[in-house]
């Protein structure tokens, strides 16, 4: 069951679509936001998607303005250039693992299921949750469970975790809780759990990697004027696409002319879009999701 798109049309609304536009959906998923892209282009336009997870290809819509490329969004120059499109004039892309993944109990996305420690957005991927669990050294577990999951007893929770599978591998979402137990505070437990998951599925699909190496390739793929549609649901993705969207990288201060100008690829449009109470209420998953748009501007 793929649920609702979350900001939908507010999303859709920034590309500012031409009938006869290019654009670019990068996260598939259920075809929410495809669908609305597509009711707003014309005979002439064109609209190429991206998903790894092949679920998601089973969603294919059949019309002919519609290409799905089943690969990771990573790769979305080379793909592109492949179906002999070298600008666009839109992009859009929804951060969020998928409602899917999170109800598809054996992927081992969800809190709420016992399955295998897998996480894989990709069944292709060779990196699970199980690999990083159990193989992973101290110093990088640590290191994933801070910087992804921003949790304070990092330490002592990886530290833990390199011990008990020194006996016994820790090989289901069930494993893994009942390992950390005595870091799940009561009246919180489910909300640690969440951060400890979500580190580990960050790491396992490389997720900032792709975001930062999407990001660089879309100041030469969109057309003067085309336009960036991003949802973004943590903090790290976020700080990620509002620092790029401003400064054209993601560290530091952009460069100056000898007149002190900056040259940055992108003007933001409008402020941050968060989703009304009305569709939080109605889509829980909504609740964290923030959406930016940004204008390509002139070299």
């Amino acid at each position: 069951m793929y649920h609702n798109p979350v900001l939908l049309q507010e999303s859709v609304d920034g590309l500012a679509i031409k009938e006869d536009g290019v654009y670019v959906d990068v996260t598939f998923g259920g075809g929410g936001h495809s669908k609305e892209i597509l009711k707003r282009l014309g005979s002439e336009g064109k609209l190429f998607a991206f998903d790894q997870d092949e679920d998601a290809l089973e969603n294919r819509l059949d019309d002919g303005r519609f290409t799905l490329i089943a690969a990771n969004f990573r790769f979305i120059k080379q793909y592109l250039k492949f179906y002999g499109i070298k600008k666009v004039d839109g992009i859009l892309a929804d951060f969020g693992v998928s409602s899917h993944q999170f109800d598809k109990a054996e992927r081992g996305f969800s809190t709420r299921f016992d399955a295998d420690l897998d996480m894989r957005m990709s069944q292709q991927s060779e990196l699970s949750a199980y690999e990083v669990v159990n193989g992973y050294e101290y110093d990088d577990l640590r290191k994933v469970l801070f910087q992804y999951g921003d949790l304070r007893n990092a330490n002592a929770m990886a530290r833990t975790l390199v011990e008990q599978r020194e006996n016994t591998p820790i090989k289901t979402t069930a494993d893994l809780k009942r390992v950390l137990q005595r870091f799940l505070p009561k009246g919180k437990e489910h909300k640690v759990l969440a951060q400890i998951y979500q580190a580990i599925r960050i790491e396992v699909n490389q997720e900032i990697a792709v975001i930062e190496e999407f990001l660089l390739q879309t100041p030469d793929l969109l057309e003067e004027g085309g336009r960036l549609s991003i949802i973004s649901y943590h903090s790290l993705e976020d700080r990620l696409v509002k620092r790029f969207i401003r400064a054209g990288q993601f560290e530091g201060e952009p460069e100056k002319d000898f007149y002190g100008n900056i040259s940055v690829p992108f003007k933001k449009v409008g402020g941050l879009i968060v989703p009304t109470a009305k569709e939080i209420a109605e889509n829980n998953r909504a609740r964290s999701a923030k959406l930016r748009i940004a204008r390509r501007i002139g070299e």
